[in-house]
């Protein structure tokens, strides 16, 4: 009794695990068919899989974009042009996931009924295992809400969304890189620029510009991150008529001079001509051919003089908490040292508020203007700050020149005028700072 018991119970539960192994098969084929009411995905690609999109229009020539070694985009059809990398890595998005509206019919009998004999596109999307698959985009629907399009190979009629259609229907135009300079930012290791007779030269130091001709000086960052900022947005306009380009090329060989602009990367080293004829500019590049209108903004970037780009505050510690204060202004001498987080004098404990006022007064001292040929007279005050790991002091020493300041930094020839209020303003500061409250008892 007691075999046939546990024979009885072995069989139960064979019999359930088959029933589960059953199951189990059955829900899994069920979750690789689509549901009866998802819409039927015609490409399914992963974009970073494609190497090549082939685009054949019936009205227009084709235009090919391959993957390259370095992972970026090239075009090699009509003509090899550089990619414009974001438009295309958007392209090949839309190109691995198409997805139908709905299916029209399983099997067609006439394609020209749906305008797929002779398709309005053919868009073939390559993928890194050499497979292509070959979408053909036909007739517009009658409600003109989509377009009829099949895969080749698969006998099956689909409707797609319009959207779905635009983002494939794209020229070499589209897909060009339209930028006259093709710089990586971060990386750009020199810039020089010619314009209103001066020849600058700004070199770069981690993350500091410097001025390197027409003589070293301190560069306003902003100012040259700008300039590059601008003549990297400078674009051609690839649908201008051939009478347009006529044009402006007769605008720019007619034109003033404005500047020239060279910037040097890894790459090696790219050009920009901006001249002005009336009111517009016009612009020339070392990498793409033809004279191109460009925006009043990166004209008026280029036309700087010197004095633009250079900076006019006096100290470079910026945001960076400082490890010592040395001052002599006004007849009085001021020392702090900064000890964890808290600023002390003569041993004492200060208030961390009235210092950091000082600091903000020091951080933001900055010239009226430059001055070129004043002699600096006597001294009237001396600056000096102490970067957080001590390891840099920056000194600035100031006279008085009529109502007003001349300041120089320690070890630099540049001059730079200071209004009389900002002096004021900073010794009424250093003058303030106090000594810290003891701390009340509980």
């Amino acid at each position: 009794m007691r075999f046939r018991g546990l024979l009885t119970g072995v069989l139960v539960l064979t019999a359930l695990a088959v029933g589960l192994y059953v199951s189990n098969k059955r829900e899994a084929a069920n979750a690789s068919k689509p549901k009866a009411d998802e819409p039927p995905k015609i490409i399914s690609i992963n974009s970073t899989d494609i190497t090549k999109i082939d685009l054949k229009k019936k009205d227009g020539p084709e235009t090919v974009i391959e993957r390259k070694a370095g992972g970026n985009w090239q075009l090699t059809a009509p003509k090899p042009y550089p990619a414009d990398q974001d438009t295309v890595n958007t392209l090949a998005t839309s190109a691995g996931a198409v997805t139908a509206d709905r299916v029209v019919e399983d099997k067609a009998s006439n394609l020209a009924t749906y305008g797929l004999q002779s398709p309005a596109l053919e868009a073939d999307v390559t993928n890194k295992n050499g497979k292509t698959s070959k979408l053909l985009i036909g007739d517009d629907t009658p409600t003109n809400s989509g377009s009829y399009a099949m895969l080749q190979g698969d006998p099956r009629v689909f409707t797609i969304a319009t959207y779905v259609k635009s983002g494939l229907d794209k020229n070499v135009n589209d897909l060009r890189d339209k930028r006259l300079l093709t710089f990586d930012q971060d990386k750009v290791s020199r810039v020089e620029l010619n314009a209103k007779k001066q020849a600058i030269e700004f070199g770069r130091d981690k993350d500091q510009w410097q001025i390197v001709k027409p003589r070293p000086l301190r560069a306003e960052n902003t100012q040259v991150d700008d300039l590059l900022r601008k003549t990297k947005d400078a674009r051609m306009d690839l649908t201008v008529s051939d009478e347009d380009a006529k044009k402006a090329t007769s605008a720019f060989a007619s034109g003033a001079p404005i500047a020239t602009v060279k910037v040097t990367d890894p790459s090696g080293t790219q050009t920009l001509e901006i001249r002005k004829n009336k009111d517009d500019y016009y612009a020339k590049s070392s990498i793409v051919d033809g004279v191109h209108k460009v925006t009043n903004d990166v004209g008026i970037a280029v036309d700087k003089s010197l004095d633009d780009f250079r900076t006019k505050k006096l100290f470079d510690f910026g945001f960076m908490e400082p490890s010592k204060i040395d001052m002599h202004i006004a007849g009085k001498a001021y020392a702090f040292q900064k000890g964890g987080e808290d600023w002390f004098s003569n041993g004492k404990k200060m208030d961390n508020i009235s210092v950091q006022s000082l600091l903000d007064k020091l951080r933001d001292l900055t010239a009226s203007k430059f001055a070129d040929s004043s002699a600096f007279g006597a001294q009237a005050a001396d600056l000096a700050v102490t970067s957080n790991d001590g390891k840099r002091v920056e000194k600035v020493l100031i006279s008085k020149e009529g109502n007003d300041y001349l300041a120089k930094r320690e070890n630099e020839p540049a001059l730079y005028m200071l209004d009389a209020k900002t002096v004021d303003d900073l010794s009424k500061a250093a003058s303030d700072v106090k000594e810290a409250q003891p701390a009340k008892k509980k």
